[in-house]
């Protein structure tokens, strides 16, 4: 077995409802090293963060090869596993999957939002975006972790999330379970009850976005089994470097 073969089971193991994997999402090498030293088991990159980084907007503004590039630095900066944000595939999605796993990835989120709009995929057709994705890694390396997300709610005002959007977030699950994924991301999303809902009714492990609504433990104990956090570390470096910044500009005229 393979290194980054062995990478890939540790790293679907971590994925348990009730005691989840914490990804303090990363942008460079840099923050990779920074974040691997705070006893993380796992690294993860955040789409908007590493084009912010970069001097673009997320919605792959960034180009894919600077993506690309900037992955491969991060998997030679850490021994840690390391899953990717590949936004909606970058057009092929089976040949972005493939460049990603080739430069070290060992997963990567892929979301159902149709790029520009506030549109979903229909099912079947993320389905069988899905199952292309499924099979170009397969190809490539066994066992990588595809994270299906879906932004059901991500799109929508948190105010009018509902129960039918639920039944609709769950409709996506089975299907993108059938299609080859292995975990369910459900951004946006921060009602506990609906959380709680998802996570007994979905048949894949359930990944939710931190928010100040909710710490760990909390998610924990409505059976999530992955918790991101999105952009919030890249903004919360950015607000700490401008502060910083600022006092030793202001001081320099004193």
């Amino acid at each position: 077995m393979t290194d980054r073969a062995a990478q890939a089971i540790a790293f679907r193991e971590l994925h348990r409802g009730g005691n989840p994997i914490v990804l303090f999402n990363i942008w460079d090498a840099g923050s990779a090293k920074a974040v691997a030293a705070s006893g993380a088991k796992a690294l993860a990159t955040g789409s908007w963060s590493v084009a912010a980084a970069h001097g673009f907007e997320d919605g792959e503004k960034l180009p894919l090869q600077l993506a690309i590039e900037n992955l491969r630095r991060i998997v030679a900066a850490t021994s840690l596993p390391v899953t990717v944000d590949l936004e909606s595939g970058y057009g092929d999605i089976a040949s972005t999957v493939r460049q990603a796993v080739a430069v070290g990835a060992i997963g990567f989120n892929f979301e159902d939002g149709r790029l520009g709009t506030t549109e979903l995929h229909s099912i079947a057709d993320q389905a069988a975006r899905l199952r292309d994705a499924r099979a170009a890694a397969d190809a490539t390396l066994r066992g990588v972790f595809i994270n299906a997300r879906t932004d059901i709610f991500l799109k929508a005002n948190a105010n009018t999330h509902s129960d039918r959007m639920v039944d609709h977030a769950l409709e996506r699950a089975q299907a993108y379970a059938q299609a080859g994924a292995d975990g369910f991301f459900v951004p946006g999303l921060i009602d506990p009850a609906k959380i709680a809902r998802i996570c007994k009714e979905c048949p894949l492990p359930v990944n939710v976005m931190a928010s100040t609504a909710m710490n760990v433990r909390e998610l924990a104990s409505l059976g999530v089994a992955r918790v991101s956090y999105g952009p919030h570390p890249y903004r919360l470096a950015m607000s700490a470097l401008q502060e910083a910044a600022a006092r030793a500009i202001g001081g320099a005229g004193t």
